[in-house]
């Protein structure tokens, strides 16, 4: 049995779509998301400016060199508009940007976090996690890791454990080494697809996958997961955390939101029609405990069978 999107997009969706399927509109939504998100940041005291000139000042053709697959082939979903870049993530604005943009999406989770939100976000992560977890997982890949804050994150909480980083965005992953190397921080960083990452079976105790799948079609999602079920040893955990779809903020957000939210994720509706403990069961892991861990996202944690 194969998963499919059941739930048709309500009227108010499909207006939406409708409206970004205009393509001076859907340009008009995206800036208008850009600077929402910039002006966000830098009232909080996010530095957005500074910090993003501040890299683009540097040369990274060293940094490139050491982490870009060349042979890679993107897939076709890949190679779309994301979060109101026009080449989506294979672009060194959109890699120079991903820290700020956090600390502003994530701001407004909670009533007066602001510049605290994303780490509040992150911690309420590990909290689930860690309480899930009987041991302390000896190899651990961090999927969709991008610029390596999610990466870190895992290594603060898991500082004994050996952490690779995958993501398809080369430049992604050259931000994300640069920033390992300030660290001092051993990751081992992996341009390639989630589908098919090229990793050996069974080779990992814990796999993360942090705000990922609802940029995701459902095709590639269930592909994935058949992939992390292979890559995970006998008693592993896949842990994702995501948008929850069943959130009261999301059913109750105005049009002119949803459309700015929209404009900047393709596959959104896919990823809210998207039934993903059938998905886990169907891709061979356990039944999934899946748990609130803030007003707008759920983190979802499945055992491969002992």
């Amino acid at each position: 049995m194969t998963a499919v999107v059941t739930t048709p997009p309500d009227l108010a969706s499909r207006l939406v779509n409708g409206i970004l399927a205009i393509k001076p509109l859907a340009a008009l939504a995206k800036h208008q998301a850009r600077q929402m998100m910039i002006k966000r940041a830098e009232r909080i005291g996010v530095p957005w400016t500074q910090e993003v000139q501040k890299l683009e000042a540097r040369d990274w053709t060293q940094e490139l060199a050491q982490v870009e697959n060349c042979q890679l082939a993107y897939p076709d979903y890949y190679l779309t508009s994301f979060h109101a870049y026009e080449t989506g993530n294979l672009s060194w604005q959109a890699a120079f940007e991903v820290k700020p943009a956090a600390h502003a999406v994530h701001a407004k989770i909670w009533q007066d976090a602001e510049a605290q939100g994303d780490a509040k976000l992150r911690q309420s992560y590990h909290d689930i996690l860690r309480g899930s977890l009987s041991y302390n997982p000896q190899d651990i890949l961090d999927v969709g890791c991008s610029v390596g804050l999610s990466t870190f994150a895992l290594q603060e909480v898991y500082p004994q454990s050996q952490i690779t980083g995958l993501d398809l965005s080369p430049y992604f992953l050259a931000v994300a080494h640069y920033r390992a190397q300030q660290r001092q921080a051993n990751i081992n960083w992996l341009h390639a697809t989630a589908e098919s990452t090229g990793l050996p079976d069974a080779s990992f105790d814990l796999v993360s996958i942090f705000l990922m799948c609802h940029e995701l079609p459902q095709s590639a999602t269930r592909k994935i997961l058949a992939e992390m079920r292979r890559v995970l040893r006998p008693g592993g955990h896949l842990a994702i955390m995501d948008m929850n779809p069943q959130s009261e903020i999301y059913k109750k957000m105005p049009p002119y939101i949803l459309t700015l939210l929209k404009s900047t994720e393709p596959y959104l509706d896919e990823y809210f029609a998207l039934d993903i403990e059938q998905v886990l069961v169907e891709a061979g892991f356990q039944v999934p405990t899946i748990t609130s861990n803030t007003p707008r996202h759920r983190t979802v944690i499945a055992q491969v069978s002992s």
